[in-house]
């Protein structure tokens, strides 16, 4: 249980750093740059992780992370940032709630990982908590915005959990090399794009200079390690509940940074997110849904198996 509860805690410096992306992007980047500001915030972040590991992609890999820089960077950044600049902050970390329900989806039938009841509950608490902090935001509400935020809640969980099933075995790659790579991957695909598009890249002033840095080391880099190292421990349905404490972060940043007012609604709906967190968490060594996660994984690590063992067989 307690080292459940370590990983827990690595996992959920990625939810933090993220609700606090939304301000800083929104408060110090530029407006007019989505792709720029997406490609700058990933490629640095995927070469220093790259620098650190010192690994190349091997085989599969090297198709697999295109796939997932393409999902978990490329698109996800691109529309993050498009939102973080149509929506207020509170807003923008608020519509991602909603990815604990699309990552347990997209778990069931990617790595075979059943969703619990009590995974469902937190969810649904969750998610109507959010609700109410959503009702209760000030400031107008972008329709644009609400749809950039959700798209890149559906392409990010699917991105999250192919992560998961790819980097299953202790055998495949590590989370640092398969994080910088999909980095890398992502950051050089936009960038041509940025080119092609916008033009020149944007004047970049101090505090431009520093949140960049912000949103790349902190969180990009150190985020997405975090992230990635807790979908490979944690229950998909359990790193997705941690993923509420993005628009708890967002909230409460841009009541306090931003000007943004908090209102009792919200603050009901902040109590309600948190109890759907603690109530997916993971259960002690000995509980009923302990044994159903193991058996689940397993179950995924038998079909990976027995896929790997059929190609080998092929004469194709």
């Amino acid at each position: 249980m307690e080292g459940n509860l370590r990983w827990v805690a690595l996992t959920a410096v990625a939810p933090v750093a993220w609700g606090a992306t939304y301000f800083v992007t929104h408060a110090f980047l530029p407006a007019d740059h989505p792709l720029y500001g997406a490609a700058l915030r990933a490629l640095p972040a995927g070469l220093v992780l790259l620098a650190l590991c010192r690994q190349r992609p091997r085989g599969a890999w090297w198709g697999r992370s295109a796939v997932l820089g393409l999902l978990n960077v490329s698109v996800f950044f691109f529309l993050v940032f498009t939102a973080s600049q149509l929506l207020p902050t509170s807003v923008a970390s608020t519509v991602m709630a909603v990815s604990p329900l699309i990552m347990m989806l997209a778990a069931w039938p990617l790595v075979a990982e059943r969703p619990s009841g009590a995974h469902l509950a937190g969810a649904v608490i969750g998610l109507g908590g959010v609700c109410l902090m959503l009702l209760g935001s000030a400031g107008g509400i972008s329709v644009p915005g609400v749809l950039a935020s959700a798209a890149a809640v559906l392409v990010s969980s699917v991105g999250h959990v192919l992560t998961k099933r790819w980097n299953t075995r202790p055998a495949d790659a590590g989370v640092l090399a398969s994080t910088a790579w999909q980095l890398t991957a992502g950051g050089l695909l936009l960038l041509p794009v940025a080119v092609a598009v916008e033009g020149a890249p944007p004047p970049v002033s101090p505090s431009t200079l520093l949140a960049f840095c912000y949103v790349g080391l902190v969180a990009t880099a150190l985020a997405f390690v975090a992230w990635f190292a807790g979908l490979r421990r944690l229950p998909a349905g359990t790193v997705g509940l941690i993923g509420l404490l993005n628009p708890v972060t967002g909230v409460l940043l841009g009541t306090v940074a931003a000007g943004e007012v908090l209102t009792g609604r919200q603050l009901c709906g902040l109590a309600l997110v948190l109890g759907g967190v603690a109530l997916g968490r993971p259960p002690g060594k000995g509980g009923r849904t302990s044994r159903r996660d193991r058996a689940a994984s397993g179950r995924t690590l038998r079909r990976i198996r027995v896929t790997r063992a059929a190609r080998k067989r092929s004469p194709c």
